[in-house]
């Protein structure tokens, strides 16, 4: 993991797998700069996955590696100078000004007790600048809405020089403008990017390869127009995918489940 800051980072996920069958093993490769989708149904290993690959929680088999190293292998410090997380839930209590959060992004570049360099600054100032926060720089971060924390936290991990962003959820709760800026926003960076998603129609345009998850097994793994099709859909989320454009579809209930609806 001695890539310069920021240079995307490759992916591999050699049969990983967690708990009593909650995720089972995965593997796969994400090469650097690329954006991988991963989708599923609810409790369908999802965010238990991302919590391997951002080092929260530690595979029960297999191995997670950044730029071929694993991640368990190395000093938590050296990780998350390449690999940043953006969860889904931010809590609103914290007693830090939007320009103090995204500072955080920093921590792990600086010597302990150290104050900030002018480096540090500059890539703050640039992050809010990019994420269209410098109106927002010394708001407390509780005062923001939904939509503007999650930019808030993008940009912390910005700062953070990554080669690799994880984002769980990142459009949960938020209106459709605010999901296409929060996405059109990450695809930009330039990183390597893993992100779970819960609206399939958000994938066109966003991801450039897939992982299907359900009931915590992989159904597939590839490039965006290879995984979405309605067969692959409808085993995964138990609905009637209709084409309706390149990956994007209208959806329906099974007609055996419409008939116990109206039963």
């Amino acid at each position: 993991m001695s890539c310069p800051p920021g240079t995307p980072a490759a992916l591999t996920l050699d049969g990983v797998s967690w708990g009593d069958g909650i995720l089972q093993p995965v593997s796969l490769e994400v090469q650097a700069g690329r954006v991988l989708g991963v989708l599923g149904a609810n409790g369908a290993g999802k965010s238990t996955l991302l919590r391997l690959i951002y080092r929260y929680n530690r595979p029960c088999t297999g191995r997670v590696l950044v730029d071929g190293e694993d991640i368990h292998a190395l000093p938590p410090r050296r990780v998350a100078q390449r690999v940043a997380a953006v969860l889904q839930e931010q809590p609103t209590d914290f007693a830090l000004t939007v320009a103090e959060i995204v500072a955080l992004g920093r921590a792990p570049h600086r010597r302990a007790l150290s104050g900030p360099s002018e480096r540090d600054l500059h890539l703050v100032d640039h992050a809010l600048d990019r994420l269209n926060l410098r109106d927002f720089a010394h708001r407390a971060f509780g005062t923001l809405s939904g939509g503007e924390r999650q930019r808030v936290m993008v940009a912390r991990a910005l700062a953070q020089e990554p080669g690799l962003i994880v984002l769980d959820e990142p459009t949960n709760h938020l209106d459709i403008r605010h999901q296409l800026e929060v996405l059109r926003l990450v695809r930009g960076l330039g990183v390597t990017v893993v992100a779970s998603l819960h609206d399939l129609n958000l994938v066109h345009g966003f991801a450039d390869d897939l992982l299907v998850l359900s009931g915590g097994h992989p159904l597939a793994a590839g490039p965006v127009a290879e995984v979405m099709t309605p067969d692959l859909i409808a085993e995964a989320f138990g609905v009637v995918a209709i084409p309706r454009g390149p990956a994007r579809f209208d959806f329906s209930l099974p007609e055996t489940i419409q008939k116990e609806h109206i039963a």
